[in-house]
């Protein structure tokens, strides 16, 4: 059976919750949602698995915190012996507006520390969602802008490109990176 493991980013502990940082988080808690599954505590991370069209997914919330989150992914690639070509990251984005989203098949990690991490220990060809919170704040604000949690206006702006998040990891599932780029990114652009 195929496996892929797909890794939503954030950081563990009630005080995260509903922050921007942990957008990834709440992309893997409406899939899980909407599949029926529940996460349980392993090593490096929540877990949950599910299937789809026989088809074995794995999602995987690091309890690393945010900087290390490449320790918990090579541990779950090398654990269930999945190729880096059926790794999704989803993380969070200050250079995309918020409801906005892009799929990419590899590339940088725009400054974003749990990328970063995970390109140190893995390379950067893998495939990463990054989910649009915008930039809404003064020069050196960027960390509390990123750890400040969502106000309700935000939330109405998010949820409709979390639950596209949704799709989006099924399709990459089934149909992989670049048919899933080139169906979902145009919308991302107009969220």
């Amino acid at each position: 059976m195929d496996k892929y493991l797909i890794c939503g980013l954030g950081n563990p502990g009630d005080e995260y919750v509903g922050t921007r940082h942990n957008t990834g988080f709440m992309v893997l808690d409406a899939f899980a949602k909407a599949s029926n599954i529940v996460f349980e505590d392993k090593r490096y991370g929540f877990v949950a698995e599910t299937s789809l069209k026989g088809r074995k997914i794995i999602l995987l919330k690091p309890t690393t915190f945010m900087n290390l989150s490449g320790n918990a992914v090579r541990y779950w690639l090398t654990k269930e012996n999945i190729d880096q070509k059926r790794l999704l990251i989803i993380s969070d984005d200050v250079a995309l507006p918020l409801g906005a989203f892009r799929l990419k098949s590899n590339g940088s990690n725009g400054g974003h520390n749990g990328l970063g991490h995970i390109q140190q220990l893995i390379g950067q060809d893998f495939a990463r969602l990054r989910m649009g919170i915008g930039n809404d704040y003064l020069k050196g604000g960027q960390t509390n802008w990123v750890l400040g949690r969502y106000s309700e206006e935000d939330v109405k702006t998010l949820h409709p490109s979390i639950d596209i998040a949704v799709e989006i990891i099924k399709s990459f599932v089934l149909a992989g990176t670049d048919i899933t780029m080139n169906q979902f990114n145009k919308i991302g652009k107009k969220q």
